[in-house]
Formats: structure tokens, C-alpha cells, sequence
């Protein structure tokens, strides 16, 4: 007679409760979210620290890939457990996490909506100074440029909303099913002294690089190297450039998911790097 299923294993299976997972990391010293082969990402991290809490192992499925050395001010993760978590296990967990991973709230779900495929819309804040700070480093890009024409980028930034083709906003193009994104709102902020610039995009999605990519693209025209019209021409696919140049990954920050089903606010006591708000002595170009 064969054995029959424990009924812990029967409710593993079929009676799974789950909980959405809302955090921030500083990316600096993982190799991205994404579990690798001899590297340490935050997903493993995070698996590792959550299967010890558990006594057994635990998948993380988050709600999108980020690079190397990129940060998330507001990320979320789901898994599944059995049972209902005890009242401590966010103290636990954060206990046990490095000091750069922050479990914020721990929400249990109805159904099983999906961390990646719900998510509707995502929006990403790069920093940039343009004088060396010690206070900065691996919180924000440097790029020692001066007298950059900041509204000619703004102009040029405005204009990506009416593409919605990536293709030459893409690291890997050709490894992606689509390209398409729909850009929803696009700002550019600067400091008081114009020494700090932040870029915020919003969208349903981006293709890999593709924050870098504008990025570096609009440095270019603040500093007279690539023209409005060519930008544009990238954009529409009537100029195809003979490289990708990407900009630096330190400067780049998630800082807000959202779904139809979870309004969450992202965490406001963040060092002033991370503040997303214009009263915060941010001005828009």
C-alpha cells in the first residue's frame, strides 16, 4: 500500500496562504534581486533568511529584476505559506536580514494575486552630483560636468512619452517577447545649486538598461554632445546609434509599485537621497 500525504504536505500544497513582502535594500553590495550562480543577490538572501525562519524553504518571488549595485526605496515579494505567521515574525526576520535588506510590512493576501504580473505601474528616481562627495558614494552617481543646459534635457526628456517602442533603450532587445513600455509622466528636479539632478520615470514596465540608457542619452544633450532631434530620432527608431552607452548603476532607485489592490506609501525616514518630493529642496526643470 502506498503512503498516503501528510496532511501538512497536502496543505502545502493545496491550502497555501499568500503574503505579499513590502522591503527596501540598498543595492550596493548585491549583484541585483535575482538568485545567481556565485554571486549574492538579495533574493538569496532573502530565501535563505525566510527558509531558516520557516524550517523549510521559502521562494521569493519579487516584482522585478534590478541590476548590480541598483537600489529599491519600495519593493515587494510574494510567498506562500501554509499557516497564519506569528505577530513577531517581521521583528525576526529583520533580526536576522542584513542591515541594507528592510522588511517594511509583511500583508497576507486574498487569492493569489502575483508580486510581477499584478503590478501595473512602476516608477524609478536617478540621482546624479557633478562634484565629488564622499557622503555619496554608492548613493548616487558622479559625473563631473559642469554648466549642463538642464532645460534642454528637460525638453528632451518630455518627448518620451509619445514613443512607446524600447528597442534602442534595451541592453538585450532581442532576448524580449516586446519592447513596448507606456511611459506615463516623466520629470527632471534639481538641487537649489543645480549640483544634484534626480530623473523620475513612470511606467506599466521598462525593458533591461532602459533608465541607464535615457539617462546617459540626456547627459549627452545637457553637454552639447547629442542633439534634441537625434534624441528623438533614437526614439522613434530613425536613427539607430552604432553603441549603447548606459550610466552608472549606483545612482538608481525603485521607489514605487504599484497595484489595483495595495496602496502603500513608500517610506518617508530615508536619508535625502532617497526623498522623492519637490518640498524636500528639490526644484522642476
Amino acid at each position: 500500500m502506498q503512503n498516503q500525504p501528510s496532511l501538512r504536505s497536502f496543505a502545502q500544497k493545496y491550502l497555501a496562504l499568500r503574503y505579499f513582502v513590502h522591503i527596501g535594500f540598498n543595492g550596493y553590495n548585491y549583484r541585483g534581486w535575482q538568485k545567481q550562480a556565485r554571486v549574492v543577490t538579495v533574493q538569496e538572501v532573502l530565501q535563505e533568511k525566510f527558509s531558516e525562519a520557516f524550517k523549510e524553504p521559502i521562494t521569493c518571488i519579487g516584482c522585478g529584476r534590478t541590476d548590480a549595485m541598483v537600489h529599491s526605496v519600495q519593493y515587494f515579494f510574494h510567498f506562500d505559506y501554509y499557516e497564519p505567521l506569528h505577530s513577531d515574525i517581521k521583528f525576526r526576520l529583520n533580526k536576522a536580514l542584513p542591515d541594507d535588506i528592510a522588511i517594511f510590512d509583511i500583508i497576507p493576501m486574498d487569492g493569489y494575486p502575483h508580486a510581477q504580473f499584478d503590478a501595473v505601474e512602476r516608477t524609478y528616481n536617478y540621482f546624479v552630483h557633478t562634484h565629488k562627495n564622499p557622503f555619496l558614494k554608492g548613493l548616487s552617481s558622479l559625473y563631473e560636468v559642469s554648466d549642463l543646459n538642464l532645460e534642454l534635457m528637460s525638453k528632451a526628456m518630455n518627448r518620451i512619452p509619445k514613443y512607446n517602442d524600447f528597442s534602442l533603450f534595451c541592453k538585450t532587445p532581442l532576448k524580449n517577447d516586446s519592447n513596448i513600455c507606456n511611459v506615463r509622466s516623466v520629470d527632471l528636479f534639481a538641487s537649489p545649486n543645480a549640483e544634484r539632478l534626480r530623473f523620475q520615470i513612470t511606467a506599466d514596465r521598462f525593458t533591461k538598461g532602459m533608465i541607464r540608457i535615457i539617462v546617459k542619452r540626456l547627459l549627452d544633450i545637457g553637454t552639447g554632445e547629442l542633439s534634441i532631434d537625434e534624441f528623438e530620432g533614437i526614439l522613434s527608431g530613425k536613427i539607430r546609434p552604432s553603441e549603447i552607452t548606459i550610466a552608472y548603476p549606483q545612482g538608481l532607485y525603485l521607489t514605487r509599485i504599484t497595484y489595483p489592490f495595495i496602496d502603500i506609501p513608500q517610506r518617508p525616514d530615508f536619508a535625502s537621497v532617497f526623498e522623492v518630493n519637490c518640498d524636500s529642496g528639490w526644484r522642476k526643470i
